[in-house]
């Protein structure tokens, strides 16, 4: 596979791989020198599919990311009822425990 460039280091970027740009007064305006190389622009293009192509994965990422930080904000409320919860149980436990333990001085 062949790649160019990268969403995070384009090619384009490097100065020294891009088409160079000489402004000659003799050509008149809109003509392209000969040593003029669109290679720059079509990789440049390029990058740009590949960066189109990667925006659903980078939604999807941040959709992903958006709901664990949902999770962790929910986590401590459902520790605090569990914890609840299990008080309660304790509490009908140690009564009980009284209850049976009165009954059996009384006998």
């Amino acid at each position: 596979m062949n790649t160019t460039g990268t969403i995070d280091r384009p090619l384009t970027h490097d100065p020294k791989k891009q088409a160079p740009m000489k402004a000659i007064t003799t050509e008149p305006a809109g003509s392209a020198s000969p040593d003029f190389t669109t290679t720059g622009a079509n990789d440049s293009r390029q990058n740009r599919t590949r960066e189109m192509q990667l925006i659903p994965e980078a939604l999807a990422r941040a959709h992903m990311h958006e709901r664990m930080r949902e999770a962790e904000i929910q986590r401590p409320a459902a520790r605090l009822m569990a914890a609840r919860r299990m008080q309660r149980r304790a509490e009908r436990a140690s009564l009980r425990a009284r209850r049976a333990l009165a009954i059996a001085v009384m006998q």
